[in-house]
């Protein structure tokens, strides 16, 4: 079958694409409402781009053509329909704009066992299109949907379509609308434990595209969720976190937002017991000698620098051979903020950990020469203050080293 040639009248004059919202300008010309939008905004001599006279740069201004939005639906469902019963394999022509009735039909298809998969497929092609189709989702109350599904298919045990779903709500999370996701999804520990329990399957079938899905929506409830119920959070939730830490086939977005739920967590109640005892932190410390991006760096010293400030946590610490080692090396060289975590590390440790085998493991691998360093870097004073009192803890078993120079001992008193 010959590819459809689609009407010249569907086609929007300034994209030449067929109109899904088309809307008539004061000079009598249709547009695509998306594209005479733009160009209002953008043009600096606001003319009509087909008649060159004036148009008034307030949307306002733009009349729905209703007649030709129905004509253009109408072709397209026919010329779709044809083409499915030619058995045409060619792209189907795009549907027109949608409207929030539609949307509330899906959303009600949702609760219909039989109806659901086809639902959630259009939803989710409809999200894909554009800005406005997600705007008139949300309005809709397809966020809310979403997650009312999310909760149901946990509760049932049935996983599928779940990749559409949370595609869905991570593309309508944020759209303006009257949906309250804090009052959707923060008020219980619900929807944390329907995000969890798909990670836990997804995880262990090593199906990193619903990971994917499901991490960045994860954070953005725990960002939505008060502080009473994040102490809740049980062992089995940081057991997911750490064994998401674990996969190297994850995206980057997946993997700062398990460290930003991480460093959100930890400092509530029993959390950071949990997060250590679940293996954090010799999982973060294989992943910075890794070499990651910056602000994975950044994170990932963050979230050190809290575990660290526990027994547990510095007990932890210390079994890895390249602990010290790797938190020596890459002070000086990631970022400032990266700085002032690593060197607190080195602070704890140094004051609260500082056996006789520590103290000579951080001579042994450069953490005493590096701070040395810092201490004559350009950077700033309160790191470099917080080097010398390092040094000072320890200077009778670190003074007759060649690597540190009497006077930065003795210069200040101790």
């Amino acid at each position: 079958m010959a590819e459809t040639e689609i009407p010249e009248y569907f086609l929007c004059p300034i994209s030449l694409e067929m109109m899904k919202e088309p809307v008539t300008a004061v000079t009598g010309i249709t547009y695509e409402r998306e594209s005479i939008e733009q160009w209002l905004r953008k043009a600096k001599e606001c003319v009509c781009p087909v008649t060159k006279q004036p148009l008034p740069r307030s949307s306002q201004y733009l009349t729905p053509n209703h007649t030709l939005r129905r004509l253009i639906q109408a072709w397209s469902e026919a010329t779709n329909n044809a083409a499915r019963g030619h058995g045409a394999d060619h792209q189907q022509i795009p549907n027109p704009q949608l409207e929030k009735v539609q949307v509330e039909k899906l959303v009600k298809d949702l609760k219909v066992p039989h109806r659901n998969q086809r639902a959630l497929k259009k939803l989710h092609g409809f999200a894909m299109e554009s800005e406005r189709t997600r705007t008139c989702m949300a309005e809709a109350g397809v966020a809310n949907a979403m997650v009312i599904f999310i909760n149901q298919r946990f509760q049932q045990g049935k996983t599928m379509c779940l990749e559409e779903a949370l595609r869905i709500l991570h593309l309508t999370w944020n759209i303006p609308s009257r949906t309250n996701m804090k009052a959707l999804v923060g008020e219980n520990l619900d929807f944390i434990n329907s995000l969890t329990w798909i990670l836990h399957l997804n995880v262990h079938n090593n199906n990193v595209k619903i990971v994917n899905e499901a991490m960045p929506l994860l954070k953005l409830t725990i960002q939505n969720t008060n502080s009473t119920i994040l102490g809740n959070l049980n062992f089995q939730f940081f057991k997911e976190m750490v064994r998401v830490l674990g996969k190297r086939t994850i995206s980057q977005q997946a993997l700062k937002s398990t460290l930003q739920i991480l460093i959100e967590t930890c400092p509530l109640g029993r959390n950071r017991k949990s997060i250590v005892e679940s293996g954090a932190v010799s999982n973060l410390i294989e992943l910075e000698l890794e070499k990651p991006e910056k602000n994975i760096s950044e994170h990932i010293f963050n979230l050190l620098a809290h575990l660290c400030s526990c027994a547990e946590g510095r007990e932890m610490f210390l079994k890895h051979a390249a602990a010290i080692a790797m938190v020596s090396k890459r002070i000086l060289r990631v970022s400032s903020a990266t700085d002032d975590r690593a060197i607190h590390i080195l602070s704890v440790i140094g004051k609260y950990s500082g056996s006789s085998e520590v103290v000579l493991e951080m001579l042994r691998v450069g953490a005493v020469s590096k701070l040395c360093m810092v201490i004559q870097a350009d950077c700033a004073s309160y790191l470099k203050e917080k080097a010398r009192g390092i040094l000072r803890l320890h200077s009778k078993v670190w003074s007759d080293s060649p690597c540190i120079q009497l006077y930065l001992l003795t210069r200040y008193q101790r």
